[in-house]
């Protein structure tokens, strides 16, 4: 039977620092958007406060979650966490999530105050203003053994790293974010950094959708569709019809009138 809470009650904590991985949910404002699921594995996550979740962003080939956060008016996001030893138990957290990119202040600052231990691959840090926790049964979750956390991405990032330390100006972080982290898979602007690189440098994104789902142009709610064209016009018509009845005096309505009525009663 699910529970909800307001907040993290204490009684959750130790659970959730103790699991292995996450999973993460946002999607765009516009209805034609395309909802995203990222698996987080490692123990880059946190608990502030009972209001305030965190996690690492990882960089990757993807960029959803960040763009979506970045879109205004969004930063709807969803945390889960699930059980797969132990008693049955499957944690969401919802709330409103920020994305303080590696390279601001906002980064800086979180991660000297919290004493995070950030590596190379590190992109952002995600911090959720929680508004909603709930606790729900997961008896259909199967059993898996643990058996460690894969080094692959780290491996990668840390090799890239010293790369450019050497002096390989094409491993650079900054270029890999804009071609791979410039854009969502809808086309919506994805890491700031990564964009702004991109638009000095000319640097096309990573092409990531194909066949008549890729967008044409960034799926937001100002993109203007032909419903859009439609209603315009609609409202203009209704607009000019109520500037004309406003400049009618009221001797011409009774005019009007008046020849309505006659050709009414056939006179």
């Amino acid at each position: 039977m699910g529970v909800f809470y307001e907040t993290i009650p204490d009684s959750l904590r130790p659970w959730i620092m103790e699991q292995k991985m996450l999973w993460v949910a946002s999607a765009p404002l516009a209805g034609d958007g395309h909802i995203n699921i990222s698996p987080k594995g490692g123990q880059y996550f946190g608990i502030i406060n009972e209001r305030t979740f965190w996690f690492m962003d990882l960089t990757g080939s993807g960029v959803e979650t960040t763009s979506h956060l970045h879109e205004p008016g969004n930063g709807r996001i969803c945390v889960m966490f699930m059980a797969f030893d132990g008693p049955p138990r499957i944690i969401r957290i919802w709330g409103k999530g920020v994305a303080a990119e590696n390279g601001t202040r906002g980064y800086a600052d979180f991660v000297a105050k919290h004493d995070v231990k950030t590596i190379p691959g590190s992109r952002s840090i995600i911090v959720v203003d929680i508004h909603q926790v709930a606790s729900s049964c997961g008896f259909s979750v199967p059993f898996y053994d643990f058996k460690g956390y894969r080094s692959i991405l780290n491996d990668f990032f840390e090799k890239k790293e010293k790369a450019y330390q050497n002096g390989k100006a094409d491993e650079s972080m900054e270029k890999y974010w804009a071609f791979k982290s410039q854009l969502s898979i809808d086309g919506l602007p994805g890491m700031k950094r990564g964009y702004e690189y991109a638009m000095k440098h000319n640097i096309a994104p990573l092409k990531k959708m194909i066949g008549p789902y890729a967008p044409k142009v960034p799926r937001t709610l100002k993109t203007i569709t032909p419903t859009h064209l439609i209603l315009a016009a609609l409202l203009g018509i209704v607009i000019g019809a109520a500037m004309a009845l406003s400049l009618v005096t009221p001797d011409t309505v009774r005019r009007i009138q008046s020849k309505e009525a006659a050709a009414a009663w056939g006179m």
